[in-house]
């Protein structure tokens, strides 16, 4: 996962529930992509594994704006944002819970 590089930050007005106390993983995705129910599964196991941590899926299609704000080019796309909503992590594809536990160490 390399480092965010869209400025600013998100909160619950754009993702629709709260931050996670540690740190939030947010999941961009779309209704036909087999990755992306992959990955809702290894982010749901690392947000049930690290205390603190809250797991966000968003249907790209639905949030087009928010698609075309931070520049989500495919789906699967994981953002790791920290505790204020920062944008510290992305990552394209399906990634590994591994690579996801060791992107949550920049946010926390």
């Amino acid at each position: 996962m390399r480092s965010g590089e869209a400025g600013g930050r998100l909160g619950a007005a754009e993702l629709g529930t709260e931050l996670g106390d540690r740190a939030t993983l947010v999941q961009f995705s779309s209704a036909f992509c087999q990755p992306c129910r992959a990955t809702r599964r290894v982010l749901a196991d690392v947000a049930a594994l690290v205390p603190g941590v809250a797991h966000v899926e968003i249907d790209a299609e639905g949030a087009l704006d928010l698609v075309r704000a931070l520049r989500i080019d495919r789906t699967p796309t994981v953002l790791v944002l920290d505790t204020e909503g920062r944008e510290v992590r992305r990552a394209a594809g399906q990634p590994r819970k591994a690579d996801v536990i060791a992107a949550l160490g920049a946010a926390i």
